[in-house]
């Protein structure tokens, strides 16, 4: 089996049931494994919430290291429609060629690095330097910045093992802090000055609501982009045909794009909590309990994808939902769509082969499934054209 692959450990339950059970930390977790049930149920606000306690939809549940809410992620309409239209426009930022420009130095400077050197651990010396350099664009703070938050690792709730970790958590909560006091006092054009001089419905938005917002941005496109990056240079290494193909062809690099987010799905699921009694796939859902929404079931589910479990770099039709789906679309998708296109075009103009010389697997225990997500790391070389 190549190393590159990530399998579907979902594809019976989908077939069989469409659900799939987890427990978490004593509060259980339905599956939803199929992509209309998905679909329907990321559109159905009412009854399936996001904005229940802070931390409780996520999986696995981070009620006991915080008690911020994630803004406009943890919040419903039509409150979610007012955050959105607030924060949206500086997400769309990416798309102005100014930033596309700088996105682009900055990937081709760490691809040249990792082309000059023997080998490379990709996971922390590749894409979470380039995760984090990217951050600063998109947050339009200094790029020194970037090595303070490479410092944290690859996951900003988690330490060295799997479990979430409270006091790791606290380190990103006070950095924030400190830097919306920064910005209350000597206001500049980042992202933090712009969220305080905001106004929603003719107030201002709370110091609490700006570090929703951060809290957001930092952890939501972290492991999520690292996950990403590390699992397509995974990929290309084992098929250098492709990585030829996208020079040859570069036109079809936004579609490759988002065959990979398929593929690859950084995020496995994401939950919502059940307000009423009500059923899923047939099967009975209490009010308070909590369903997922297993964007990584989902985007194999062969029912609408072709070949779902191969990667069709000019795929046709591609309704994932890598991205999430419906009001609550990753908000931080235009900046990761960037940085991948970016990303595979600087690959294909400049590598001719990637060599795997040493790997670990990143496996989520999702009690019934196990799931590879990516890489603990993943050691290669580079190789020029």
């Amino acid at each position: 089996m190549k190393k590159s692959k990530l399998a579907d450990p979902f594809e019976q339950a989908r077939l069989e049931s469409g659900i799939g059970k987890m427990d978490d930390q004593n509060d259980p977790v339905t599956m939803l494994l199929r992509l209309k049930d998905v679909r329907k149920t990321a559109h159905n606000w009412k009854v399936f919430q996001s904005g229940a306690k802070p931390g409780r939809i996520v999986v696995p549940s981070e009620v006991n290291i915080r008690d911020t809410r994630q803004i406009p992620f943890e919040v419903d309409p039509p409150e979610h429609g007012d955050y959105r239209k607030l924060v949206e426009p500086w997400f769309k930022r990416p798309l102005e060629a100014d930033y596309q420009a700088a996105l682009t130095k900055q990937i081709n400077e760490i691809v040249d690095e990792a082309l000059s050197l023997d080998d490379i651990e990709v996971v922390s010396d590749f894409s979470l330097r380039l995760q984090s350099r990217a951050l600063t664009l998109l947050l339009n703070t200094p790029y020194s910045e970037a090595d303070t938050w490479i410092g944290w690792g690859t996951h900003v709730f988690r330490s060295e093992g799997d479990s979430l970790d409270g006091d790791k958590a606290n380190i990103l909560y006070d950095y924030i802090d400190e830097q919306i006091e920064r910005a209350s006092e000597n206001p500049s054009d980042d992202l933090y000055s712009v969220l305080l001089n905001s106004e929603l419905n003719g107030r201002k938005l709370t110091k609490e609501e700006v570090k929703g917002v951060m809290i957001l941005t930092f952890a939501g496109g972290r492991d999520t982009v690292i996950n990403a990056v590390t699992n397509s240079i995974a990929y290309f290494a084992e098929h250098p045909e492709s990585l030829a193909r996208l020079n040859d062809e570069p036109e079809i690099t936004g579609k490759a794009v988002e065959e990979l987010i398929r593929y690859f799905s950084p995020l496995t699921h994401m939950g919502r909590v059940v307000t009423e009694d009500t059923q899923v796939c047939e099967h009975a859902a209490k009010a308070d309990s909590r369903v997922s929404l297993c964007w990584a079931s989902a985007n194999r589910d062969a029912s609408v994808f072709e070949n779902p479990n191969e990667v069709v770099l000019d795929r046709k039709l591609n309704p994932h939902v890598g991205f999430g789906f419906s009001h609550h679309n990753c908000l931080g998708a235009t900046h990761a769509r960037q940085i991948m296109q970016i990303l595979l075009t600087s690959l294909a103009q400049k590598v001719k082969s990637i060599d795997i010389l040493d790997y670990e697997e990143n496996i989520e225990d999702l009690d019934q499934f196990k799931r590879k997500v990516g890489y603990e790391k993943i050691k290669v070389k580079f190789n020029p054209k």
